[in-house]
């Protein structure tokens, strides 16, 4: 299915290779999040290319609802829907479950909730959501767990997970039932597992280890970046790395913002996600090398310098911060466009730039200088 080669190591951080049926991924890799089939801000998905995008996320739970997985399926699957040829995740609807608290009932089966677009009452289990991604046909599907909230006591969080390990099973044997049908499009579809556990690392630790026995084709770090600290967060990755496979890539789901991403890679993640730097981009709130700036601010009005000077993206090669203003006051679209072009291509090229200091033996310098520029101590 999916093969991961461990190219090099560089302390904890890890550069690999992951090949997968719609072509191979270079890591440490940042996906770039469409939650239904589009980067919100008008990107499509040739400008993903331009970017230098390897691997597009979308939502099971949003296209399940719009337009329907069975509409996507009849389209020829989500990469002839949105004409994207490289590798496409889906996250399980687990998050989205999570996240409508005020609509949903967990149970053993699954959850019942209600449809945040037309309150029709909805179920969805571990079958369900494997169904709806073997109908999107991505190149990975992430198993349905639940993400738990936190704070949570210890007790709930227990169960919690003891749960996400059954669900976990049911996913593995519906994954493999439906990749050996023949009406599946995507027969290669790797299913990642997610290692949940709150912030406390013994309960981590020992579910790592109940999900690596599984043998999946990757795993998951999940449950991050709802609250806690992001010294929690970082204590609990440098805990459950270790119990993961050398030999499987790491994905740490829905963080964050580049300092997160890089204190990651150094304690041996491989994928990242975040609709941060696109919603950023459609407030206006921009990535450089100096950190964030905000272009709603009056100082930039005369300003004909690009967004990030020496940045290779469409928007810093052709237009200035003073003409982006302009167009975000006056409520252009395009205003919105560039922005996000502009932070998505900042994440992917960090990303590349990360994958030569791994090569090259520097990153521990690489990252101690960047984290000096983002603060302005540089």
């Amino acid at each position: 299915m999916g093969k991961y080669t461990l190219l090099k190591k560089d302390g904890n951080a890890r550069r690999g290779r992951f090949e997968t049926v719609h072509g191979t991924i270079e890591t440490p890799v940042f996906m770039n999040v469409g939650t239904l089939a589009a980067i919100k801000g008008a990107v499509s998905s040739m400008d993903l290319k331009e970017i230098r995008c390897q691997v597009e996320l979308s939502n099971t739970y949003h296209l399940h609802l719009r337009p329907g997985d069975d509409v996507v399926k009849e389209m020829g699957g989500l990469h002839k829907f949105m004409n994207w040829d490289r590798p496409i995740l889906t996250d399980s609807g687990g998050f989205q479950v999570f996240s409508l608290a005020g609509m949903r009932k967990i149970k053993e089966e699954g959850v019942y909730f209600s449809s945040h677009i037309d309150g029709r009452k909805i179920f969805m289990g571990p079958e369900e959501s494997m169904q709806i991604q073997s109908n999107l046909a991505s190149t990975i599907a992430m198993a349905f767990d639940e993400c738990i909230p936190n704070p949570s006591t210890r007790k709930y969080v227990i169960d919690s997970v003891a749960r996400t390990t059954r669900w976990l099973e049911r996913c593995k044997n519906e994954v493999d039932r439906l990749n050996s049908l023949e009406t599946t499009i995507n027969k290669n579809q790797m299913l990642f597992g997610i290692n949940q556990g709150g912030v406390y690392n013994d309960i981590r630790i020992e579910h790592a280890k109940t999900i690596v026995d599984m043998d999946l084709d990757g795993y998951a770090i999940g449950g991050l970046a709802v609250g806690e600290t992001h010294e929690e967060m970082y204590d609990v990755i440098e805990n459950v790395t270790p119990h993961l496979p050398h030999d499987k890539p790491i994905y740490l789901m829905g963080v964050g913002l580049p300092s997160n991403i890089l204190e990651a890679v150094d304690r041996g993640v491989d994928f990242f996600d975040c609709v941060l730097p696109a919603r950023n981009g459609r407030h206006g709130h921009v990535f450089t090398k100096h950190g964030k700036i905000n272009l709603f601010n009056k100082k930039f009005e005369l300003d004909g310098a690009p967004i990030d000077e020496g940045c290779d993206c469409p928007a810093c090669r052709n237009y200035s911060r003073a003409y982006i203003r302009h167009l975000f006051k006056a409520k252009e679209m395009l205003a919105m466009r560039l922005c996000v072009l502009h932070n998505l291509y900042f994440y992917n090229k960090l990303m590349e730039e990360i994958r030569d200091a791994i090569d090259g033996g520097y990153f521990k310098q690489y990252k101690k200088q960047k984290l000096e520029e983002w603060n302005g101590r540089a």
